[in-house]
């Protein structure tokens, strides 16, 4: 199933909003933020990275559908990558579709991912997609409300 990336617009921040509160998706990500359980605060934050110019962010489409966003940031100097599908579209192959375009339209290498140990779908998108793994770190996992090791990816 064909997907497109546009440009994210305050538009989709609702529809992007109320995906990411599912509490699987939310487990598997683990390191999320605070501002994802509070509309109001999740506005301000993604309308602030709207205007950012070091931050790319891409709403996922399948036939008009929103289904997911994509985004490369920067972060102390590291560009990264984060991208959040809707679960109907688990397992469809989409985040790695979405961040093969993506990597497309960004040409700052090196690029890092960082994924929860036990995300394996997620190593397998960024694995697909060139990312080798280099590291670990451990740090608190919101969602989880524990410390958790996360493993670092990089595409350079």
């Amino acid at each position: 199933m064909p997907i497109t990336l546009t440009k994210t617009t305050p538009d989709d921040l609702q529809f992007l909003y109320q995906i990411q509160l599912d509490q699987d998706a939310n487990h598997m990500a683990a390191f999320t933020s605070e501002s994802g359980t509070h509309f109001n605060l999740y506005f301000e934050k993604y309308s602030r990275h709207l205007a950012d110019p070091e931050i790319n962010m891409w709403t996922i489409k399948i036939e008009q559908r929103i289904v997911g966003s994509v985004a490369k940031f920067v972060i102390e100097g590291d560009a990264g990558i984060t991208y959040w599908i809707d679960k109907e579209f688990w397992g469809q192959g989409i985040a790695t579709d979405a961040l093969m375009q993506l990597l497309q339209h960004e040409s700052l290498r090196p690029i890092y991912g960082y994924v929860a140990f036990d995300n394996s779908g997620s190593q397998r998108v960024l694995e697909k997609c060139g990312f080798r793994k280099v590291g670990s770190d451990r740090g608190f996992a919101r969602a989880r409300k524990a410390e958790i090791e996360e493993f670092i990816y990089r595409l350079d």
